[in-house]
This record gives C-alpha cells, structure tokens and sequence, in this order.
C-alpha cells in the first residue's frame, strides 16, 4: 500500500507541474486513470474469497458449500431427496453432474458446467451473461432450500454460508481422485466404518444399488477409469483421502 500511495502522489505532483501544457496534462491524466484501474482489480483479485470466482462454460467443477457456522443442512430424512429434486430443477439446466455426496453439514457436487449455447436454450435470459444466469440458478437453488427448512423447522435467516466453493478441474487424475474423494467423505468424517454403505452419495447408484433423482453421467465417469472394474478397484485401494487441492487453496482439509 505505502508503494501504491507514493504511486500516487507522484502522479498527482506531475499533473501539476503539466497542468499548463494541456496535451501533456491530459497524457498523464490518461495514464493516472489506467495504473489506478489495474491496481484496483489487483486489490479485488487479492481480496476476494478464495474459489469464489464466477463459473464458466464447460469446465469441470467442485462445487461444495456448509452450512451457516457448521448448522445441519438435513433435518430429516426426506430433506435429502427433497435437496436433490432441488438440485435438478435449478442446476440440471446449467451443468452435467458426475458425482455427489450430501453429509450432515456440508456437500459436495463434481459438476461440468454446460456450453453457453445449450445454458441459452435452456434458461431464457438472453440480456444476463452466462455468469450471472449460472449464479441466479445456484441462488434459486441455495434459496429454495433454504426457505423449505425455515418453514420446516421455524427458523428465520440464512442457512448456508454465502459463497459456495467452486475449484475448477483440468486434469483427468484430479477427476479420479475427486470422485473418490467425494464417495470417501463418509467414511473419512466417520458417518459410516464402510463408505460403500452411505445411501446419501453417488456410489451406490454407480454399482447398481440404488436410484436417484440426479441424472448422472455414469458412462462418461466409467471411462475415466476403464470400465466398472477399474472404478471398483480404484475405490478399494483407498488412496491418499486428504484433498491437497483444498488444502493448498483453504489452508486445511475441513468440509
């Protein structure tokens, strides 16, 4: 900052000395306005919470959110699949889901963004950008759920925290790791002594025991890890549960 002000002022010095030769003065008005907007979007990049930057078309995400100072996101039983009918409605339009686990205070969804085009055909918003109508969906979504609950249980205010985690993915060994790492979370956070007994999460509807309301892409997530029995064995071998990427970008590997 002491840089950025003496920056500053010795702009502000040299528009005075050229304040009486007006095409040089209006030269270094012009530069005055251009090293303030960089720095300003510098200090916005710093400051702003981290892996909260807007979605973008076509990219693989981690999408995890808590509730409000750790609060329980599920009440009861049926609030698991009501989220989930939720979750269709407002995000079905605007991403392809590949995994997920919902756990008593938190969740995770590894998502793939939908293409500006099919989003367009999808949600009539032609005068937003594709960031603002991929974070009004999120909203409705948070917002319905949130609203249910309160009315459920007589409560008033806010029930997630504000800024969801959205950790961009661009390597094929992140995506293994992270469907792993979202089927583990159970086990990890001690909800069950076996995750493949965890009835909240996607696992059990990729070895053909169970259903659920959330169209995934089970074929395409197969591939990744050459078939059925590769996704099996990957699972089993139980590999490193830490997520490195949430402790390099959070600090510390808490849900």
């Amino acid at each position: 900052m002491t840089c950025f002000n003496s920056l500053m002022t010795l702009h502000l010095s040299k528009l005075c000395h050229f304040f009486f030769n007006i095409p040089l003065f209006f030269k270094e008005i012009l530069n005055f306005a251009v090293i303030l907007n960089s720095r300003l979007k510098r200090h916005n990049l710093h400051t702003m919470k981290k892996y909260t930057y807007p979605l973008e078309p076509n990219i693989f995400y981690q999408i995890v959110n808590r509730g409000i100072n750790g609060e329980q996101l599920f009440k009861q039983l049926r609030n698991y699949s009501y989220f989930l009918s939720k979750y269709v409605h407002y995000i079905q339009p605007i991403a392809d889901t590949y995994a997920y686990v919902l756990m008593g205070n938190h969740f995770h969804f590894l998502i793939r963004t939908k293409t500006e085009a099919q989003v367009r055909i999808a949600i009539n918003r032609p005068d937003w950008s594709i960031q603002a109508i991929y974070s009004h969906q999120f909203s409705k979504f948070f917002n319905c759920y949130a609203q249910s609950i309160n009315k459920q249980e007589h409560r008033t205010g806010a029930l997630l925290e504000e800024s969801f985690r959205r950790i961009p993915i661009y390597t094929e060994s992140y995506l293994l790791h992270m469907v792993y790492y979202i089927h583990f979370n159970p086990e990890k956070h001690k909800f069950v002594r076996n995750f493949e007994l965890y009835p909240n999460s996607s696992y059990p509807i990729f070895i053909g025991n169970g259903s659920s309301p959330v169209p995934l892409q089970i074929e395409e997530v197969l591939t990744w890890f050459g078939g059925i029995q590769g996704f099996l064995k990957y699972h089993e071998s139980k590999p490193d549960s830490k997520d490195k990427w949430l402790e390099d970008y959070w600090g510390y590997d808490e849900d």
